[in-house]
């Protein structure tokens, strides 16, 4: 190919779904592209996306790519392909502007981006203009047999891999064909699946992977999936012959369980435990007990890879935005026996997955589950350490997030803390999406509290980048916090004054002392 001046296209897999099957090099390139794009369904939820966060950062431009039909009906003059065309035209001419540009852009594409994926049509409409390489994924295929835990295929035996939207008569010819098969597309094609299956005489032998990978993984017996739940993201698998035990249907929390002698489901418990803010030294003894004698650890990705890896003990980690979806994991682990640590940082009951775990506990199917809560130290006590006794008197302690309340919720609590004069602990004041909160809170405090009101800014106290600085409430500039920095803001008797060792801040027990 002559020497390209544009930019390049790249077409990432990303595998099944877990942000840890994505491979080295696609991570790699997703950080360093300069646009970052995806598909969505109209509902703009992207799958891709999701897998890929954890690899983005910022400033990058994101193109959002929204399908304008999915499995509905259109009234577009062309009928469903003619919309889908019309779409994937709009959707390359988009991307040819940043390529034009000189911007490198990565098209991510779950799975693999040429095994069933939407970046094929943009390689067609792309490649013969730009240059474009291609980062192969992990398929379904290969996450949904690892999730099975069987051959698929062994020795001289032919795998056919066919789409669920087929006609039943061919998709049952196919299966009579072949010694084994992945059956893809499902969501509203598997009656018609299944019908094959049975007709085949393979049913039997199928078995169903639904959400391959991530934390909603499940395996069924085919014969025994509800046709009315069954997403797109599933597959059907029928392994080749094989001398091997039947696999009894079970979902992902059943089999991490198999790798430990069989319990009695009674002996089965979740420990909901705190690390601390960031340094070993502020884990408790307690946890560290409960911690190596876990079978299985639940918790964000950040949090579980602060804990050593212990060999046989299972490690089920996800992002930070599945909360309910953690905790259900964790309860239904121990209810199958294991003894499950769900891990947090700081204290697991201030912003963490106590509340989470206790509140699905509560649901009848996990009546007979017992669940501890081990305290931990909180990032509020660590940044108050650094600099003294900031909050030494009555204090609250307020997320800024507004991503499971509202704003409004928020500021009315900011002024009611305020206005009863006492310090205040501010939990996930910013984000790279979320940056006006803490701008908007300092003049919601501005109309209670004195400009020099001292602040305290710890960012990462007890990791390796910690910085903890003092300043005034007047001077808090936004652009210098962000989510791993926790503020304090002081009250009426929290006073700042300068020592050898730095600035000092403390809140007085008694109003009216002065330094």
């Amino acid at each position: 190919m002559s020497e390209i001046s544009t930019g390049k296209l790249w077409g990432i897999g990303l595998g099944p779904g877990d942000p840890e099957l994505v491979t080295v090099k696609a991570a790699r390139l997703i950080t360093a592209a300069d646009v970052v794009a995806f598909h969505s369904a109209r509902h703009g939820r992207s799958i891709s996306r999701g897998i890929a966060e954890p690899y983005l950062r910022p400033g990058q431009i994101e193109e959002h790519l929204v399908y304008p039909v999915t499995t509905e009906t259109t009234d577009h003059p062309g009928g469903y392909q003619g919309a889908i065309d019309e779409f994937y035209e709009q959707a390359a001419a988009r991307l040819a502007v940043h390529l034009a540009a000189g911007r490198s852009v990565a098209l991510l594409a779950a799975g693999d981006p040429l095994f069933y994926s939407s970046y094929m049509h943009m390689h067609r409409r792309l490649a013969d203009r730009f240059e474009a390489e291609i980062v192969p994924g992990i398929t379904s295929v290969s996450a949904a047999s690892a999730a099975l835990g069987t051959p698929l295929v062994e020795g001289e035996q032919v795998l056919t891999v066919l789409p669920g939207t087929m006609p039943v008569e061919e998709l049952t010819r196919r299966l009579r064909d072949t010694d084994a098969a992945a059956i893809m597309k499902l969501g509203r094609t598997y009656p018609g699946v299944r019908q094959a299956l049975s007709d085949s005489g393979r049913l039997d032998d199928a078995y169903y992977v639904e959400r391959a990978s991530s934390t909603r993984e499940r395996v069924m017996a085919a014969a025994d999936v509800d046709a009315a739940d069954v997403p797109y993201f599933a597959i059907t698998l029928v392994p080749g012959p094989a001398p091997t035990t039947p696999i009894v249907a079970r979902d992902k929390a059943a089999r991490a369980t198999e790798a430990t002698p069989a319990a009695p489901a009674t002996a089965g418990e979740v420990v909901v435990v705190g690390l601390g803010p960031g340094d070993t030294a502020w884990t408790t003894p307690e946890v560290t007990t409960a911690l190596a004698e876990a079978t299985d650890l639940v918790g964000y990705t950040t949090y579980i890879d602060r804990v050593p890896v212990r060999p046989g003990q299972r490690r089920h980690a996800s992002d930070n935005k599945v909360e309910s979806e953690r905790a259900a994991m964790a309860l239904d682990l121990a209810k199958r026996g294991a003894r499950v640590a769900v891990v947090s940082s700081g204290d697991p009951g201030v912003f963490a997955m106590a509340a989470a775990v206790l509140e699905v506990s509560a649901e009848p199917q996990f009546e007979q589950v017992p669940v501890r809560v081990l305290p931990g130290l909180t990032a509020a006590n660590a940044v108050a350490s650094r600099v003294g006794a900031p909050l030494g008197h009555d204090y609250a302690m307020i997320s800024l997030s507004d991503r499971l309340k509202p704003w409004d919720v928020v500021a009315q609590r900011l002024s009611a803390v305020a206005a009863a004069d006492m310090a205040i602990a501010i939990y996930n004041p910013a984000s790279s999406q979320r940056r006006w909160q803490v701008g908007a809170m300092r003049d919601v405090l501005l109309a209670h509290r004195a400009p020099e009101t001292p602040v305290v800014l710890g960012r990462d106290v007890g990791g390796p980048t910690e910085s903890v600085r003092v300043i005034t409430l007047g001077e808090l500039d936004p652009d210098e916090v962000d989510m791993r920095t926790l503020l304090i803001i002081g009250s009426s008797t929290t006073a700042a004054f300068q020592t050898r060792e730095g600035t000092r801040v403390f809140t007085s027990r008694r109003y009216g002392t002065t330094v």
